[in-house]
């Protein structure tokens, strides 16, 4: 049976080199570990730091789920010291994440103004960026995850900022670096050589692999740094099929931490579910995170700024 409907021409798409493009972010904009940052503080979390700590000393799960904007944010390094340390089990990106990753580590800028490129019609539309889809295809073929392979391939690269992979770091540190790809999110899904069947299957081995860290997280921590709609949403179908196979066993996941550190200001007390009849009901991570998931023993927190203030102070607690 043939469709009744016509598809677009993706062999029509003119790419460009991302020499031809401006870049919104230079390497400048990211930190080093002695750089100053804004400042934050907050009483709460010294005592998120402990339960990390108190997590990894016991071979539980700290998870770090984060949106790409804290890429953007320039805290690279910091992330990667937090894997070294071991106070991170498992990294997950969405789609984004890893693009901003790889052109960093490949040309050390990221970033285009979509003001600019959607007017002219070149936004995404990038060569180099472009090959990350070959890379997904492989991906596929070899039964690996998305995030996996990426780092893998980064950390053997010659790219001459690969030290600033949080993708290659998870990968030498043997940590799952997943990825969450949504279709048709991402600038990669423009391409012509972008291949929905293998970015699906990658990515849902990485939802797998997800899932299987979930496991581990009853007295481990769950961080979510500025994924409204991603990490609330893998994060409770992955709960929910852990759960299911812990509760047949007769054990629980239910005594864990969880943070979200974000820019919405939260009004009243953060750890109660709001009523549908207020717009904030549908933010995602207080009612999924903050409330819901931790109800029978958990424990949550909140941390309201910028994240190239709040990953850095959470860092030094750490330290």
């Amino acid at each position: 049976m043939s469709s009744k409907y016509r598809i677009f021409d993706r062999s029509a798409l003119r790419i460009l080199p991302l020499a031809e493009r401006k870049h919104d972010l230079e390497i400048s904009n990211w930190l080093s570990l002695d750089s100053e940052t804004p400042p934050f503080e907050h009483p709460d979390l010294k005592v998120l730091a402990d339960r990390i700590r108190s997590a990894r000393a016991q071979n539980r799960a700290v998870i770090l789920i984060m949106g790409a904007h804290v890429l953007r944010a320039g805290v690279n390094r910091h992330l990667i010291d937090m894997i070294e340390r071991g106070w991170i089990s498992h990294i997950a990106f969405n789609g984004a994440g890893a693009i901003h990753d790889y052109e960093l580590a490949r040309i050390g800028a990221t970033t285009e103004s979509v003001a600019r490129y959607i007017r002219e019609g070149q936004f995404g539309l990038w060569q180099e960026t472009g090959e990350l889809n070959d890379w997904i295809r492989e991906a596929a073929s070899l039964e690996l995850g998305l995030g996996e392979y990426i780092g893998r391939r980064i950390d053997e690269s010659d790219y001459p900022y690969r030290d600033l992979s949080v993708f290659a770091a998870a990968w030498r540190a043997g940590i799952p670096a997943t990825v969450h790809a949504g279709i048709g999110y991402d600038i990669l899904h423009e391409h012509p050589n972008c291949d929905g069947a293998s970015l699906g299957k990658a990515s849902y081995r990485d939802f797998l692999i997800f899932t299987e860290t979930v496991r581990s997280l009853e007295g481990g921590v769950m961080l979510n740094f500025g994924s409204a709609i991603m990490g609330p949403e893998v994060y409770l179908k992955a709960l929910a099929m852990a759960r299911n196979v812990s509760l047949q066993k007769g054990e629980e996941i239910r005594n864990f931490t969880t943070a979200v550190f974000d820019l919405i200001p939260i009004q009243g007390d953060f750890r109660k579910e709001l009523p549908k009849s207020d717009p904030g009901y549908y933010f995602r991570p207080q009612k999924t995170i903050l409330v819901r998931t931790v109800v029978d023993g958990g424990e949550s927190y909140y941390f309201c700024g910028n994240h190239r203030a709040t990953l850095p102070a959470l860092w030094r607690q750490l330290r």
